[in-house]
């Protein structure tokens, strides 16, 4: 694989799938293609997903909620879902992850700091996987 594409899917595509791209950006830089998408995407990001994320310095504040296409999954080499169910369309050839993150909406900065965290360390496993 020269450079894979990877995209992470969530239902409103305004906090976990938004962490986990800004946490791949910021990890791997270039070495990886980033996208996100949602199955029913909101209207704006979680600002307190973007808080979190500020803390550690990542900026993801550039980002908007994307309805999740059949382009950006045939697109992608690596497809990884949070919770998007049934929603999720599936192309052979992908590799397909599924991790079970609670979902940072409506949640206070500590709930959403440890599902920061947890996404950090699956993000922190997916580089060395992808790029060493």
């Amino acid at each position: 694989m020269n450079q894979p594409t990877v995209l992470f899917v969530c239902v409103h595509n305004a906090g976990r799938s938004q962490m986990t791209a800004g946490f791949l950006r910021h990890l791997a830089g270039d070495t990886v293609t980033v996208l996100s998408a949602g199955s029913a995407p909101a209207d704006q990001l979680n600002p307190v997903a973007v808080e979190a994320m500020a803390e550690l310095g990542i900026d993801i504040t550039a980002n908007q909620p994307q309805l999740l296409s059949d382009t950006a999954v045939q697109a992608a080499d690596v497809v990884i879902t949070m919770g998007c169910g049934d929603a999720c369309p599936y192309f052979p050839g992908r590799r397909y992850e599924d991790w079970e993150l609670d979902d940072p909406a409506g949640q206070p900065i500590e709930a959403v700091r440890r599902i920061r965290d947890a996404i950090k360390a699956k993000i922190e496993h997916l580089v060395r996987e992808l790029v060493e």
